[in-house]
């Protein structure tokens, strides 16, 4: 990616993002527009990671806290806030909690800042690994601990955590599985070209 960056043009922020704790890790390379709002970024994740958006989420670094406004939570307007302003540089990190009690913690690397492509739409998936656990199954420990009891036939839970996950046999679930295209296509619903494509002029 070029690192010449024209004042006033569009830029774009390629940032890894990780699932802390999990093993072997499960992550997603997303190019996003570096203008995005935090709110807004709060949906190219869920869509990314394969979240269903059921419970509140924060995003925070040292600037602050970012998320659906709290005072008692200190948590300012993330719709006020965009990724340029508190991860300006290559480098920089925030992190990003999705339910406040499976506490599903994201670690989020500024991997570039780069001018927007012509013609390019973003955001967008470039790649990543592993599928996204399901909701509510007790954060990275209890979502471990119920890989462990389908891989068990034998385990005394195996059959409820089946019917529990709608699944007629363990086979249906593939921890290992990312689907490319398919994350690319739920994120092409809040995707935008921002700079457009020139044709070449004769004189």
């Amino acid at each position: 990616m070029s690192s010449r960056l024209l004042p006033g043009a569009p830029t774009i922020h390629r940032i890894k993002v990780t699932l802390v704790g999990s093993r072997p890790p499960i992550w997603r390379r997303l190019e996003v527009p570096s203008a995005i709002t935090l709110r807004n970024l709060h949906g190219v994740l869920q869509a990314a990671f394969g979240w269903e958006d059921y419970h509140m989420w924060v995003f925070e670094n040292p600037l602050g806290r970012y998320g659906v406004t709290d005072g008692e939570l200190r948590i300012a307007s993330a719709a006020a806030k965009r990724l340029h302003q508190v991860t300006p540089a290559s480098g920089d990190r925030l992190g990003y909690t999705y339910d406040f009690g499976d506490d599903w913690e994201h670690a989020i690397l500024v991997e570039a800042v780069a001018p927007a492509e012509p013609g390019i739409a973003y955001p967008r998936c470039l790649t990543g690994r592993r599928a996204c656990p399901p909701e509510d199954c007790g954060g990275i420990w209890g979502y471990d601990h119920l890989l462990e009891i389908l891989a068990d036939p034998a385990h005394e839970e195996h059959e409820d955590r089946l019917e529990w996950l709608g699944l007629d046999s363990a086979d249906e679930f593939d921890p290992a599985a990312f689907d490319l295209a398919g994350t690319n296509a739920t994120l092409s619903h809040m995707a935008a070209v921002l700079v457009t494509r020139q044709c070449n002029r004769t004189p």
